[in-house]
């Protein structure tokens, strides 16, 4: 890959892009992953110098949302995705065979790249009855979940079905459905597990955990929950554009009044981004421009991505606040300042952001307050 190099890129094309156009493309995941910039042509050769990674695509119950928003992605667009990128070798809904040609298809597959392919795992798992719910090729998906994550190298399971449970859980939850990685853990598979919920999840987000786990044969650091940090690391109320209406006490009160028309918060209207963490205002959604994720175009955040709140609490009770902290693009306390140490300005910022907290909790805990009082005067 030293032909990869800025100063002697060409009109020769890597996976569809030019060159150029492609090392860029890697870097920006680079830097998307909260890798240096550098780390780009090191993707770029994992991507190149060697044989396409395997992925086999599991589906069960689930809406087929996650499938669409990778359709939608344009950098790259699907087709290179699947045909350059990646070699997709088993996916049911975009298989060109059907039946029994695909099944035989997938265990070919699985047997050709034994501990070397990815497993993605779409929908939730249904475990009640023996999981009868849910079967492909007269097999439960159950077992075959079992099956095909013993011999994957890794197991990524994408949208909030697979990594919580999702809608197919909700309450009173009559198969039994269950996320990948509780079923595997109760199946003694070790095989480790990546969890990318959404609802559906940014295809990017996806993207980048695959090529990751190319690059540098391992998984990405994840959280508690095990999901990837560079993008679920982060509250989506600390980078939300109407955080600074929430801080000054501006909220919508209802669809369509004046507030919220204005753009103002809509933590009254029920949104979860207080308490959920992803990366949604900041890699936005369809490739369309700024405002292209839910709150952006007037919906609340409703907290697909984090576990018991999305399809689990009511869609518009109000969030419960993990913790109020300044916006990560707020300024230092003392920009430019010759004379004040690193450590003066940091104990500086931490005491605004205390008191920027205090201010935000103030108004949290006031929420409602001034409703409860229109209602008490009977206005």
């Amino acid at each position: 890959m030293k032909d990869l190099e800025y100063g002697s890129m060409n009109e020769e094309t890597v996976c569809g892009f030019s060159r150029r156009d492609f090392l860029k493309f890697c870097s920006t995941l680079a830097v998307g992953m909260g890798l240096p910039l550098s780390a780009g042509a090191k993707i770029a050769e994992a991507v190149t110098a060697q044989k396409r990674p395997p992925v086999l695509w599991l589906s069960a119950q689930e809406c087929t949302g996650c499938t669409e928003s990778l359709l939608r992605a344009n950098h790259p667009t699907l087709e290179k995705l699947i045909l350059e990128l990646i070699s997709l070798e088993y996916h049911e809904t975009l298989l060109v065979g059907s039946g029994k040609q695909a099944e035989e298809w997938r265990t070919k597959s699985m047997k050709e790249y034994k501990g070397k392919y990815i497993l993605v795992v779409d929908g939730s798992i249904p475990v009640k009855d023996n999981g009868i719910y849910c079967k492909i090729g007269g097999k439960t998906v159950m077992s075959l979940l079992v099956e095909m994550a013993t011999d994957a190298a890794a197991v990524v399971a994408i949208g909030s079905c697979s990594s919580w449970g999702g809608v197919p859980s909700a309450d009173p939850n009559p198969t039994g459905a269950s996320p990948a990685h509780e079923v595997l853990k109760n199946k003694g598979v070790k095989t480790p597990v990546v969890n990318i919920p959404g609802c559906p999840p940014n295809p990017y987000n996806f993207l980048s955990t695959v090529l990751y786990y190319v690059t540098f044969k391992k998984l990405p650091e994840l959280d508690d929950q095990a999901r990837p940090k560079f993008a679920y690391g982060r509250l989506i109320h600390e980078n939300c554009e109407r955080r600074p209406h929430f801080d000054a006490g501006r909220f919508a009160l209802q669809f369509g009044d004046e507030e919220h028309r204005k753009g103002y918060c809509l933590y009254k209207l029920g949104c979860k981004g207080p308490e959920t963490f992803a990366n949604c205002p900041v890699q936005l959604f369809n490739d369309v421009g700024s405002g292209a994720w839910p709150v952006g175009t007037g919906h609340p955040c409703f907290g697909c991505t984090e576990k018991g709140v999305g399809f689990t609490v009511p869609l518009h009770t109000p969030a419960r606040p993990k913790y109020l902290t300044p916006p990560s693009l707020f300024t230092e306390v003392y920009p430019g300042k010759e004379g004040i140490s690193p450590g003066v300005k940091a104990l500086a910022a931490g005491f605004a952001g205390a008191a920027i907290g205090a201010a935000g909790a103030a108004a949290v805990t006031g929420l409602g307050k001034k409703d409860d009082d229109t209602k008490d005067k009977g206005e």
